[in-house]
């Protein structure tokens, strides 16, 4: 299995702008924030354009599919912006993808750097259909029960950011990486296969074709609107622990961009204090700055699903210096080798 399959690309126009508009900016995003209609992502991307004239391409992929395709790109940048999430953003960084760039909102946000900063808070977590279990898995061991036989699938991990941290809430809840990916090699006989995607798969719970998967917190409450039979778990580890690793969406600056200093002006719009105050009324998205807190019914709901659930977050550089190795081993598991 290739650590990275670069899948079909779609470059979005998201505003009224014409496309011989000579100001522009481009983003590599990962998926989530533009899900459903008037999501952040589309109502941030239209006021900046009204704002600045400057109107958004937006391209869309997995965490470690974007980076890759920077990468690719080094010689010739095609990208402004980068919206990923750790440890692909760290990545990026050590492989000097990202320009240095201290944002505005740089002292209101922590773990900010001049690198790359939080954009949208974000949780790891577990789906499964309610219509046809009336409980969810209380915890890792029921998830190798035969009744979920080509009834459970995750996205694969160094494609998709999400997929990369079930193989890591994995190694925590086991408590290394050798139990982890020993839990792992069992769970594949229940795993439908890869998956790129992670946003792609609530639609299959949610028609029963499969009845769990891996997803985020912001994603899966905002897709659980159009998908009434998804609801939300954390499987708990041999302690009855629940357990939800931190993974936020994060912004970078792509180093060489053709239009770096419209990149700038977006990092820094989508960082003010309006449009983080908006970011979950309309996605279900948790603001990163310190100085922002929403009031409305979407904020209480990721509140209050987070419940009774620990958050936790590993030293994400660490993470990145090891993860060719670890995706290594999780290819050569998941081939049964």
């Amino acid at each position: 299995m290739k650590l990275f399959h670069l899948a079909l690309w779609s470059a979005l126009t998201l505003t009224s702008a014409p496309s011989w508009a000579e100001q522009v900016v481009t983003v590599y995003s990962i998926d989530g924030l533009h899900n459903g209609n008037n999501s952040w992502y589309q109502t941030q991307f239209e006021e900046f354009t009204k704002a600045t004239g400057i109107s958004v391409r937006y391209v869309e992929a997995g965490g470690g599919v974007v980076v890759e395709r920077l990468a690719k790109e080094r010689s010739n940048p095609q990208a402004d912006v980068l919206v990923s999430a750790p440890p692909f953003i760290q990545r990026a960084a050590s492989e000097k993808l990202l320009e240095s760039f201290k944002t505005d909102a740089a002292a209101e946000i922590p773990d900010s750097n001049d690198l790359y900063s939080p954009l949208v808070k974000n949780y790891l977590s577990f789906i499964y259909n309610s219509k046809l279990l009336k409980t969810p898995p209380v915890n890792w061991t029921d998830l190798l029960d035969s009744k979920f036989q080509s009834k459970l699938q995750y996205s694969t991990p160094g494609q998709a950011a999400d997929g990369t941290g079930v193989m890591l809430q994995v190694f925590h809840s086991f408590g290394s990486k050798e139990a982890g990916l020993d839990y792992l090699s069992k769970l594949q006989a229940n795993n439908v296969g890869p998956s790129s995607s992670t946003g792609k798969l609530t639609g299959l719970v949610n028609k029963g074709e499969i009845y769990v998967a891996n997803g985020d917190l912001q994603m899966n409450l905002a897709q659980m609107e159009d998908n009434p039979n998804v609801q939300i778990f954390w499987p708990a580890d041999k302690d009855g622990k629940r357990s939800a690793l931190e993974i936020p969406y994060t912004i970078g600056l792509v180093k060489g961009a053709p239009d770096s200093e419209n990149g700038k002006k977006l990092i820094n719009f989508l960082q003010s204090k309006e449009a983080q105050a908006s970011v979950s009324a309309l996605s279900f998205g948790m603001p990163v700055r310190s100085d922002v807190t929403p009031t409305d019914d979407h904020y209480k709901a990721a509140v209050s699903a987070m419940e009774g659930v620990e958050s936790w977050q590993p030293d994400w550089n660490e993470v990145a210096a090891s993860l060719s190795e670890d995706i290594s081993r999780w290819n050569e598991m998941a081939d049964g080798e």
